[in-house]
């Protein structure tokens, strides 16, 4: 391999590496959330350097631009380009070490990077890995630490701590998937599964869902009550995603969502309008949730409401609970809090997304316009925040 050579750094504008792609099911769902924050970039004040991670894993650089991506044409994909270089990192170099590979094995440098934007969903990328990465390099990025991210990666710690937290969450228990045998697809543990619902005492429909997975991807909703082939099929469903399962009970309420943000560890969170995901299809009679369809691929399944068709005084307890939730994760940067508006006027907490998708039908981006900060001044107050961390 030959010496290294370095590129001229662009001196007058912060440069921000932009991440996006990743190993998780979420990976087309990172590509258009790296557009629409390479869109909402100021050019004179920040130059973004594009990093494509792979489904495989691999790191590139020099690949198909982020901008031509849209949903409408389909679920976009990190691959090789004509040109396309492998990112390699050198630790020990900090913000220096950044470098992009050569077919011919040189090594250039992909200049110093003063902040990242990890523009990315799900495991190997929300959940504290990556971050402790770039915290083992020191370097800036935008959003929620180690601690924060893997703990709501887990949608049963992040009960745990919420609930230590005296804030209220969907009933429910946890199951250890290995301690039963997948190889009839858990269809001799459907009694087993039922046994420990009944202990708990919850009730019907349950939600069924991998603890650690977005996007509702393995989620099923299981209505029949005492059937143990639907519960054993959803049980299997969600440890295809991961071996701790989630059975929750399904709260009749209203889904109302939360932009939260703390740019700075020194600043006090602060909480966006609420936002009501309805799902326009029930009306039509359909059995419907907001899974991965409802949230990006169908414009016609679902649309948000800002702010939600509820009293001032509900607004302000939700947007009071989003900020507990987030304070209580440890929360730095940004998240998205989902919460249940039962008609009683309680409010739970579904789960947090400390890296919410950002679409053109994401309602996190939304949220904060409505509230009174367009997206690119966001973009710009999250990387400020983080480079004065």
């Amino acid at each position: 391999m030959s010496e290294p050579t370095s590129q001229q750094a662009t001196a007058d504008r912060t440069r921000v590496a932009v991440i996006y792609g990743g190993k998780a099911d979420e990976h087309s769902i990172s590509c258009i959330t790296a557009a629409t924050f390479l869109r909402a970039l100021d050019p004179e004040r920040f130059e973004p350097v594009l990093i494509g991670i792979m489904k495989d894993g691999a790191w590139i650089t020099d690949g198909a631009d982020p901008l031509d991506w849209d949903l409408a044409h389909g679920l976009p994909q990190v691959e090789r380009v004509e040109g396309s270089r492998d990112v390699v990192l050198n630790i020990g170099q900090g913000s220096d070490g950044f470098w992009a590979c050569g077919s011919d094995g040189t090594l250039a440098s992909l200049g110093h990077i003063d902040v990242v934007i990890p523009a990315l969903h799900g495991p190997y990328g929300e959940d504290g890995t990556i971050q402790g990465l770039f915290e083992m390099m020191g370097v800036p990025y935008v959003g929620c630490g180690v601690l924060a991210s893997a703990a709501c990666m887990d949608k049963h710690y992040t009960k745990v701590l919420l609930d230590a937290a005296g804030i209220p969450v969907a009933p429910g228990i946890t199951i250890d998937t290995r301690r039963f045998d997948s190889s009839d697809s858990f269809g001799a543990d459907g009694e087993a599964f039922l046994g420990l619902v009944d202990e708990a005492g919850l009730a019907y429909p349950l939600f069924v869902k991998p603890s650690r997975a977005g996007s509702s991807f393995g989620v099923t909703k299981v209505e029949r009550v005492n059937d143990p082939e639907a519960l054993a099929a959803a049980v299997y469903e969600a440890s295809l995603h991961d071996w701790r399962v989630l059975i929750e009970q399904g709260i009749d309420a209203r889904e109302i969502e939360c932009g939260v943000i703390r740019p700075k560890p020194t600043d006090s969170a602060r909480a966006s309008l609420p936002g009501e995901v309805v799902l326009d299809k029930r009306e039509d009679g359909d059995d419907q949730f907001y899974d991965f369809d409802s949230k990006y691929m169908d414009s016609q399944a679902s649309h948000t409401e800002i702010p939600p068709k509820l009293s001032d005084e509900l607004i302000e307890r939700v947007r009071d609970t989003a900020v507990r939730a987030f304070n209580a994760v440890d929360g730095t940067g940004l998240s998205r809090v989902d919460t249940f508006v039962t008609a009683e006027g309680d409010v739970l907490v579904n789960e947090i997304n400390t890296f919410p998708g950002c679409t053109s039908i994401s309602l996190f981006p939304k949220a904060w316009e409505a509230t009174g900060i367009p997206f690119p001044d966001m973009v710009t107050l999250l990387i400020e925040g983080a480079l004065n961390h």
